[in-house]
């Protein structure tokens, strides 16, 4: 299966699915003006994906900030992820937060609520000090 790579631009996340090197990340911002187009191709592969995934996957969800209609775009994703895990597929989310945004944490618990995929918090800081 082919990779996805979206470069990041002011108002959209860098995307990078990667089945053959086992990497699956969304990162930065995400306030397209278009959601439903911007989102679109991302679910779309992950519904390619799906048919034949890696035995196991681990999603980066590394977001600075995000809008309404992204949030629910990201829903959309995590459901998807969650049909994998319910087929016997080993899937994890890491979702990274900054200390100082308590909400972005807290929006990270209320998807892992909704959905039976375990997630494992990252703080941005505490990894810049392990990489050190």
């Amino acid at each position: 299966m082919n990779p996805l790579r979206i470069q990041a631009t002011a108002k959209t996340p860098e995307v990078l699915l990667d089945p053959s090197n086992n990497i699956f990340e969304i990162k930065g911002k995400s306030v397209p003006e278009d959601a439903d187009a911007f989102y679109n191709l991302i679910l779309k592969w992950f519904d390619d994906y799906v048919v034949q995934p890696n035995e196991s996957t681990l999603l980066r969800v590394d977001l600075e900030y995000f809008n309404i209609s992204s949030s629910k775009r990201l829903l959309f994703l995590l459901y998807k992820l969650n049909e994998l895990q319910a087929r016997g597929a080993d899937v994890k989310i890491q979702w990274f937060y900054s200390e100082a945004d308590e909400d972005m944490f807290e929006v990270g618990q209320d998807y892992a609520f909704m959905v039976k995929i375990p997630f494992q918090f990252v703080e941005r800081e505490a990894e810049l000090e392990l990489a050190s």
